[in-house]
């Protein structure tokens, strides 16, 4: 849920490139200048790891408890999504991604920065980063696996900590796939509007 609420944050600030350059410019020296920001950095990368591991364990420990026996009967109960038995490839998909992402941007702002060197322009760098095709495909394929990575994520952990009756399970549901959605769409119309507007 901390991970899901980062993303809203971080499509706030990502959507005011849209606006122009100055204001995600200085969007960007405030969110590298906060101390609140800059403490939660950190957090946020161990967030991200804690949740790939458990991710790990739980993908290993499931497949050690059946063997080489598969299910017998097919479970069709809220759980059996696409989405949900192929969370364990989608987070893959989604952690290269965030990789590249990491090397596309914040190594080349935060991290210059932190090493005392220049940092560039993150608008500029939007720019250049979206003025080629196969990026911004890579971004959107990025975005389509996040979106299904979420449509189950989203009412999994609500369901874990116990909003699990009848009644809330599908208002849950509707709920991940309007989260989805919203996140995944907004993150694609930032890529498409630098390549088809701004380039």
């Amino acid at each position: 849920m901390f991970l899901m609420v980062f993303l809203l944050v971080h499509l706030t600030a990502n959507m005011t490139s849209l606006i122009g350059g100055d204001v995600f410019n200085a969007v960007c020296h405030f969110m590298s200048t906060n101390i609140l920001i800059l403490i939660m950095v950190p957090v946020l990368a161990a967030g991200v790891f804690i949740h790939f591991l458990y991710a790990l364990y739980l993908t290993l420990t499931n497949l050690m408890a059946r063997g080489k026996e598969r299910y017998a009967v097919s479970n069709k109960g809220p759980a059996t999504s696409w989405a949900s038995k192929n969370m364990f490839v989608l987070g893959l998909i989604v952690l290269g991604m965030l990789l590249i992402h990491l090397l596309h941007f914040w190594a080349k702002m935060q991290l210059m920065e932190f090493l005392g060197m220049e940092s560039a322009n993150p608008y500029d760098l939007m720019v250049f980063q979206f003025s080629k095709l196969y990026v911004v495909i890579i971004y959107i394929v990025w975005f389509a696996a996040l979106w299904f990575h979420l449509t189950h994520g989203f009412w999994s952990a609500l369901h874990t900590i116990g909003l699990n009756n009848k009644n809330w399970m599908k208002r849950l549901q509707v709920l991940g796939y309007i989260y989805a959605t919203v996140v995944c769409a907004g993150f694609c119309i930032i890529p498409l509007y630098f390549y088809f507007i701004v380039n």
